[in-house]
């Protein structure tokens, strides 16, 4: 089995932050990762709102997420456990991720307002 790589803290770069966390999938993951207080599998990420993530696609979300340094994942048995790096993350760059995660969190919010009223428009059109 081929060794994980995660970069030491001095080569993370805001880059590939921006660029691992410019995915919506994978922004949703760590938005997950980071508000858990501890490890997360990978096969918790299977169903995602609405849909399913093939387990093939979330190893290569995975996948970004670690190279770019924004989690730590380590083998047991069959399983790969996952943690945030917020921590270390904030040391290096202060604040950029609570400001990533937050405006995330009023994005996907505004999002399900927006659907909300889309359903709630739908349903009076029938009815």
């Amino acid at each position: 089995m081929k060794p994980l790589v995660h970069p030491s803290i001095d080569d993370i770069t805001v880059e590939g932050i921006l660029h691992a966390l410019s995915d919506p999938v994978r922004a949703v993951i760590y938005a997950e990762l980071a508000a858990s207080s501890g490890a997360a599998t990978c096969s918790n990420f299977l169903q995602m709102s609405d849909r399913c993530i093939p387990k093939s696609t979330l190893s290569q979300h995975f996948r970004a997420l670690r190279e770019a340094g924004l989690i730590r994942s380590e083998r047991h048995g069959v399983e790969m456990h996952n943690t945030s790096r917020c921590k270390e993350i904030e040391q290096r760059f202060p604040g950029l991720l609570p400001a990533i995660l937050k405006a995330h969190t009023a994005q996907s919010a505004e999002r399900a307002r927006a659907a909300k009223r889309k359903s709630a428009a739908g349903k009076t059109r029938a009815g």
